[in-house]
């Protein structure tokens, strides 16, 4: 499933009319602070509660999308004691190609630092914009334990598991971390049943997860209307800092993305295959063409695979394994996005992570990525847990929005990229005789 074209650019379209609109509503309240203060009361009280609609969607989804889409694939993966070496050496380079991404894209936040652009008055002002007191959240943070062993323990695997995710309060999400650990257990047992059943219990969860999607794509429809609200009233409140924050950003996550797909899938060629990177990536453009173009690393598994076959010659077995579940998991560019967007998001709300946090937000990051909707705009429900889980707060989302579009099609380019690499080294790594 993929949002058709004249959505995206309904989408695009929004952010570049909210923004004009905005910064056109600034400078008449130059001349007539009436007007400027008006349109402030406006957007309070109609535009925030209208894009809170959107926001609240993609909220309602979190505890069961990620539960669903993470247990059912662990659960595809069949009896664990069965697995043979190609599966084994399949998924530690999935797990080492999105831990590289994100530590990449953590990087490249940390180097540039984005949401430190904005005044301190303005993120005062955007604390306020969202309904959350800045002083609290980041006494929240400084409060928090030190990072031990007991420490993890208790954030994974707390005494009251449902409570801990459900959450204490309406106004807040709950903890992820422990629903991500649950559905992993749920999914590894699962894999522990006969096969009939098995495959009926993840026909169960596909269906729960298919139903989730199903409303972020209720969701996603209010995006054209709701994207150029919210950043319309961000603007009109805080000013046109937040374009110069949001612009280094978009700068940040792009460098990374394209340092990941043409840097460390270059070194991995070079490293374990035989092929030369410029001329294997001339072989694969128009499989990165299509995936740019469709947003969808499963509208682009078909390209993938006849590239494997009549471009590559990568032997049947092993393009068959590695690349369908490739679609499904190896979410590379996803994972650098999600910690890209937490960072950039805790930085815009005064929230210092530190480097113990960053860590377990690696972590987290590549296991929501493998439970990411495989639509555009699926990220979002699983990014704003992650911000919860870290005191930040998840309206925060808002701010990046109206430039996921353009970023979705760039981080898909890396997702499917990343695969079609990981399917030639497996396939350099294992015997022909093995493979067919």
């Amino acid at each position: 499933m993929s949002t058709s074209k004249p959505l995206a650019t309904r989408i695009l379209w929004g952010l570049v009319i909210g923004i004009a609109a905005a910064v056109m509503t600034l400078g008449i309240g130059r001349f007539h602070p009436a007007t400027l203060q008006t349109m402030q009361a406006f957007s309070g009280a109609v535009l925030d509660p209208f894009g809170q609609i959107f926001l609240r969607m993609l909220f309602f989804v979190v505890i069961p999308l990620v539960f669903a889409s993470l247990a059912s694939g662990i659960t595809q993966l069949g009896r664990l004691d069965k697995l043979g070496p190609l599966a084994g050496r399949t998924f530690a380079l999935f797990v080492a190609n999105m831990s590289i991404a994100v530590i990449i894209g953590l990087a490249m936040m940390n180097l540039l630092q984005p949401g430190h652009h904005l005044p301190i008055d303005d993120k005062s002002q955007l604390m306020q914009q969202f309904g959350v007191d800045a002083s609290q959240t980041v006494e929240r943070q400084h409060t928090q334990p030190s990072m031990s062993f007991a420490t993890l323990v208790e954030m994974f695997m707390p005494r009251n598991l449902f409570g801990a995710f459900v959450g204490q309060s309406t106004d807040r999400l709950g903890d992820v971390l422990p629903l991500i650990l649950f559905a992993i257990l749920v999914g590894a047992a699962a894999t522990q049943l006969s096969e009939d059943k098995r495959q009926k219990f993840q026909a169960g969860l596909d269906m729960m997860s298919e139903v989730m999607t199903g409303i972020v794509g209720f969701a996603l429809r209010l995006a054209p209307y709701a994207v150029p609200a919210m950043i319309y009233s961000v603007i009109v409140k805080i000013g046109t800092g937040i374009l110069l924050t949001l612009s280094v950003f978009v700068v940040g996550c792009t460098l990374a993305l394209a340092l990941h797909l043409f840097g460390t899938m270059s070194l991995w060629l070079v490293l374990f295959t035989k092929r030369k990177p410029l001329a294997y990536f001339r072989q694969i453009r128009p499989l990165l063409i299509t995936a740019f173009s469709t947003s969808s690393s499963s509208a682009s598994l078909p390209a993938s695979l006849a590239i494997a076959r009549d471009e590559l010659k990568l032997a049947p077995s092993t393009s068959g394994f590695v690349l369908p579940l490739g679609a499904t998991m190896n979410m590379s560019g996803t994972a650098l996005f999600e910690g890209c967007v937490v960072l950039f998001v805790a930085q815009a709300f005064g929230v210092d992570l530190s480097l113990s946090q960053q860590c377990v937000l690696m972590l987290l990051s590549v296991l929501s990525a493998v439970a990411v909707a495989g639509i555009p705009g699926g990220s979002l429900p699983l990014i704003a847990g992650l911000l919860a889980t870290f005191g930040v707060p998840p309206e925060g989302i808002g701010l990046v929005l109206g430039v996921d579009r353009i970023l979705d099609m760039l981080r898909t380019t890396v997702n499917v990229g990343s695969d079609i690499v990981t399917a030639t080294v497996v396939d350099a790594q294992t015997p022909r005789t093995s493979a067919t």
